[in-house]
């Protein structure tokens, strides 16, 4: 059966047809209801015959028969007549009441300059109460005045365009629970809210045509204590990562006899990822002090664990008290183990007192800055190699004057780097900063944080570390007294260290029993420097406002090293002797090829 040769007579295609143009005419109130297609008559024989091809009887018989098979099944007869070309569906036939008053948000119309009420929804009313309609917002709604919307309604009066405010606190109104304040996002927009009809909505209060606007409130109240929630634990979570990096930094800076020093840090931002910036001060013994400060690129609690990493190794590797230069050659290898995708930068600097000078060693690091006594301020000079970790470099040492009535700062980039300015413009900021601070070492601190913009709202973390060489002068200066003997060798250089030793700490008014200490402990120096040490050789004896400080030197690079003698030595026991006697020793080797051996006494208070 070909059924392209009945198409045109089957009754769905004649009815839809029909359909398309009823719709096209418009139908009279009186019409009555269409007949159903079951109770139709039958289509007359010259329907058959307005298809060219079609047979007539076969289109006579099978029209009926069509109409009964869709008689049975009237669903799908009506999709049918409703087929591809139908009108679809519209919403002409609901008020705007019907729809504001379904939605859940806030909605309130007013109109006029007044801005008299003209509607309120359920969800208005069930937030704020019902509000007699008529009457002016000031009047009748006043939480609108209390959320600051009415000088907003004003604006979008006079200029016809949309206003919104943000999250609203509407104290009791959060849902159903009364309990909990509520926060809405309002939308004020323009609208003409024209004259009610002849059977007005009953809400509806305007008469006639006025510019109006509609308030739109969205409850925003999860949202906004979502929010809240996320501020809070980003807030704790901050709380312990800066807990963390400071439980990292020296909780007390050790202060050396003939310096002045103090740090500070603040972490930057307010979120919890804190930096890798640290500072340390370590004290090395004879006098002198070490003075570290690095920052570990990035943020967050690897960088910190880095940092803590790099400032346990640098306080062990000091302790062997090397020169910087190798204490960063030992660091940078450090570094690249702990975490080859970290950089991090590092100034690793060593005060002499008996020199006057600071010596120190770069890592990718921002310069020392020095002020004279003068008030003169200078940069370190180079040299300075690439940051840690990076290996295959050899690091080297500078050095700069550092005498009485100077002071040096050591910082990290967060206090000279900005995103809009080239880093050199920062540190020449910082100069002339620390060429007017003045004070004790950590009101300098303060003076260089408010004088280069340092809020708590920096965006990155700052870390400074000020040192301050006092010129002691009065009472202070008869406690910091040098002697120095050179010694040549030979069979007299033992009494003669001896002789000197005695006189010395005789003028320094020392109590007889730390005089013989100290004299015991010279002689033991000397005897050791004089057996397995070369020229030259010199005695040094130094005492502070704390502790008395004996030194020797000599030409030879081998260290001593403290170890049992057996009853049959004879030799071997000065170290130990020094050891058991003095309140510390050590050594190490000095620049020129050669080593220091060291021992202290610490000095009794009061």
């Amino acid at each position: 059966m070909i059924f392209t040769r009945w198409s045109a007579k089957l009754p769905g295609t004649q009815r839809r047809a029909a359909a398309r143009s009823d719709r096209a005419a418009p139908r009279p109130a009186s019409a009555t209801p269409a007949t159903p297609a079951a109770e139709a008559p039958a289509d007359p024989p010259e329907a058959a015959d307005a298809t060219p091809d079609g047979p007539t009887a076969a289109g006579s018989g099978a029209v009926p028969a069509a109409r009964a098979a869709h008689a049975d099944h009237p669903e799908a007869a009506a999709s049918e007549e409703a087929g591809p070309l139908g009108l679809p569906p519209t919403v002409d036939a609901l008020s705007v009441h019907d729809i504001l008053g379904t939605i859940p948000a806030l909605v309130a119309v007013v109109y006029g300059p007044e801005h008299r009420i003209a509607y309120v929804n359920g969800a208005y009313a069930d937030v704020f109460g019902r509000r007699p309609a008529g009457h002016t917002a000031r009047e009748a709604l006043p939480e609108l005045d209390e959320l600051g919307l009415l000088p907003l309604m004003d604006q979008v009066l006079r200029s016809g365009k949309p206003r919104t405010v943000k999250s609203r606190k509407v104290p009791g109104a959060a849902g159903s629970d009364r309990s909990r304040d509520g926060y809405y996002t309002f939308t004020c927009t323009p609208i003409e809210v024209a004259a009610s009809g002849p059977a007005p909505d009953p809400e509806v209060a305007c008469v006639a045509p006025h510019k109006g606007v509609l308030v739109f409130g969205a409850d925003v109240t999860d949202q906004i204590e979502s929010a809240e929630r996320l501020r809070a634990s980003e807030a704790r979570q901050r709380e312990a990562a800066v807990t963390l990096q400071r439980s990292l930094l020296p909780q007390e800076l050790e202060q050396p006899d003939d310096l002045r020093v103090a740090a500070t840090y603040q972490p930057g931002g307010t979120d919890a990822a804190v930096g890798g910036d640290w500072y340390d001060v370590i004290t090395l013994g004879a006098g002198r002090t070490a003075l570290v400060i690095g920052d570990v690129m990035g943020r967050g609690v690897r960088a910190a664990a880095v940092m803590g990493q790099l400032r346990t190794a640098v306080r062990a590797y000091a302790r062997l008290d090397l020169p910087p230069h190798e204490v960063l050659q030992l660091l940078d290898g450090l570094a690249a183990e702990i975490d080859a995708s970290q950089i991090a930068t590092c100034v690793y600097a060593v005060h002499d007192p008996n020199e006057g000078r600071l010596v120190y060693a770069s890592a990718g690091h921002l310069p020392i800055l020095v002020r004279d006594a003068d008030g003169t301020v200078r940069r370190a000079a180079e040299p300075t190699g690439p940051p840690l970790g990076t290996g295959g470099w050899l690091h080297t040492s500078g050095s700069v004057p550092l005498g009485p009535g100077s002071s040096a700062v050591l910082y990290t980039d967060g206090l000279v780097e900005r995103r809009d300015k080239d880093i050199d413009h920062g540190v020449e900021a910082l100069e002339r900063a620390f060429a007017g601070a003045t004070g004790a070492p950590d009101i300098v601190c303060d003076r260089l944080l408010r004088a280069l913009g340092i809020t708590v709202t920096h965006d990155d973390d700052v870390a400074i570390l000020v040192l301050q060489h006092p010129e002691r002068t009065g009472h202070d200066a008869e406690l910091f007294h040098n002697a120095a003997l050179e010694l040549h060798g030979g069979t007299e250089a033992a009494p003669r260290a001896r002789a000197f030793a005695s006189g010395v700490l005789a003028s320094w008014r020392f109590s007889p029993e730390l005089h013989d200490l100290g004299v015991l402990a010279a002689s033991e120096l000397v005897a050791n420097s004089l057996q397995h040490g070369t020229p030259p050789m010199r005695l040094r004896l130094r005492r502070t406002d704390r502790r008395l400080i004996i030194e020797v030197t000599d030409g030879d690079d081998h260290l001593p090293r403290r170890r049992r003698a057996e009853p049959a030595d004879e030799a071997g026991r000065g170290i130990s002797i020094v050891a058991t006697i003095a309140s510390s020793w050590g050594s190490r080797r000095t620049p020129g090829g050669g080593k220091a051996v060291w021992c202290e006494f610490a000095l009794p208070r009061g």
